[in-house]
């Protein structure tokens, strides 16, 4: 699948999730433009960097409204500490909403006359904890959850000149994954956990980013891709007596 010819703009692009999108456009062809509050450390060639807060909606206008020509949203940017709700008010957790489902919402209304006009795409970067119970990082799983429905009626109500759909991931190993799941012992652990055996590479996500965005998901809208390695073993079956391999 290639991007050849299109533009690509990946939000949060500089790190983790977002650089293993940011490097898989740039290999498809795409003219990337990553967009954080902060420059990458390490650089992808041929790759654009602009700094805009992603919460600022002047910011965020005054980027899409400078560009020439816009083909695909990559809403990437986000995440969220480990927080239980009683540690913190309310506007601590507002301000996970605000970065995972708000700025989403504001960049992709920023691009959509650009996206109008190229038929382009926009690609949320969903999660699992949007469809199960998140303990210590409530405010995030209820944003993703919020980001996975608002990407359906977008999907509708763009269409058909704007395909919208979501990647819904599990867990990812990335440069800070120790802080999730501890050391090298902890990711093994938690990596045993899942059908796949491993955790997901950043690679991984950014093939299926760069497949919703081809021509080869062109009636692909409003769909949400699970790229999780088969999810979670069921925790009853592990607690069972009955039904145990000998």
């Amino acid at each position: 699948m290639q991007l050849n010819g299109k533009v690509a703009v990946v939000t949060g692009g500089t790190r983790g999730v977002g650089a293993g999108i940011t490097r898989a456009f740039a290999e498809a062809g795409a003219e990337v433009v990553t967009v954080a509050r902060r420059p990458p450390e390490e650089p992808v060639k041929g790759v654009e960097f602009m700094p805009v807060d992603l919460r600022d909606r002047d910011a965020v206008h005054a980027f899409f409204g400078a560009l020439p020509r816009l083909d695909v949203l990559v809403n990437n940017a986000g995440g969220t500490p480990y927080r239980r709700l009683a540690d913190a008010e309310a506007e601590r957790h507002a301000r996970v909403i605000e970065l995972n489902l708000l700025a989403p919402l504001t960049t992709s209304l920023a691009a959509y006359p650009h996206l109008k006009r190229s038929r382009g795409s926009i690609v949320m970067t969903g999660s699992v904890s949007g469809g199960r119970p998140s303990p210590g990082s409530a405010a995030y799983g209820a944003a993703k959850a919020g980001l996975e429905n608002l990407a359906r009626s977008m999907a509708v109500e763009w269409a058909p000149e704007v395909r919208v759909n979501t990647l819904v991931l599990g867990m990812v190993r990335t440069e800070l994954s120790h802080l999730h799941y501890g050391g090298e012992d902890g990711i093994a652990a938690v990596s045993r956990t899942v059908p796949l055996g491993r955790l997901a590479d950043p690679s991984d996500i950014g093939a299926a980013a760069v497949f919703l965005a081809s021509d080869a998901a062109a009636y692909i809208t409003g769909a949400s891709l699970l790229v999780h390695g088969g999810g979670e073993r069921p925790a009853f079956l592990d607690a069972a007596t009955a039904n145990k391999e000998t």
